[in-house]
């Protein structure tokens, strides 16, 4: 069923212009976004390198909106300090990695900043339960993680739906959260099963109108 939250949009900066991430930055802002989303990626858990704090701070200078960190790292706990320290309002780690899951969202709490967990398409939600009660939001990748401009992958809805449930039943209070081949087309498919919070890069930035594409995002 739907969120009891408003949707929130959270366009991916890893979609914009990477010789000009100040403007890409300026077009998430100018198009009305409360949130932009940073992918943040190592090569080792996932194929691909994006961003560092560097980047997360040198942005921070730009812009009020809330920074959605989201770090795809083999070994996240030793970065979140750096990432807290660039600026990031929320940073969101994963459950596949070997790490002290529950010591490191605890932490990013204690440090005035939002946590949130994550889990690759081919994860088991389950995985995530016993942490929602520490996360301020669940993130579903929707996508394996690595590469935008991927298509969606439907088989993830089931799990949006149980998310929802377990927040209901569960007494909780987090957002639910989607990365990976959003669009006008599929963007309906989760918010009606409980998202509400829509990350978009590839679609985003293609959009002719990008404040027109952010609210029909949200309807």
């Amino acid at each position: 069923m739907p969120s009891p939250h408003e949707v929130i949009i959270a366009p991916s900066i890893l979609g914009g212009d990477h010789a000009d991430l100040r403007q890409s930055l300026k077009k998430i802002e100018k198009a009305g976004s409360d949130w932009v989303h940073f992918d943040i990626m190592d090569g080792h858990f996932v194929p691909n390198i994006s961003f560092g704090p560097q980047s997360v701070s040198a942005m921070r200078q730009e812009t009020n909106l809330l920074f959605d960190v989201h770090l795809m790292l083999e070994n996240p706990h030793k970065y979140v300090d750096a990432f807290i320290n660039a600026g990031a309002d929320q940073i969101t780690i994963h459950v596949e990695p070997n790490y002290p899951i529950m010591d490191t969202l605890s932490y990013i709490k204690s440090s005035n900043c939002k946590c949130g967990i994550a889990i690759n398409p081919d994860t088991p939600e389950e995985l995530l339960k016993e942490f929602l009660t520490e996360c301020d939001l669940a993130l579903l990748m929707t996508v394996q993680p690595g590469y935008g401009g991927q298509s969606f992958r439907h088989d993830v809805l089931n799990k949006i739906e149980n998310l929802d449930l377990w927040r209901e039943t569960l007494n909780l209070d987090f957002r639910l959260e989607v990365d990976g081949g959003v669009n006008l087309e599929t963007s309906p498919l989760c918010t009606t099963r409980g998202a509400d919070v829509l990350v978009t890069g590839t679609a985003f930035f293609e959009a002719t109108n990008q404040k027109s594409f952010i609210s029909e995002l949200k309807v």
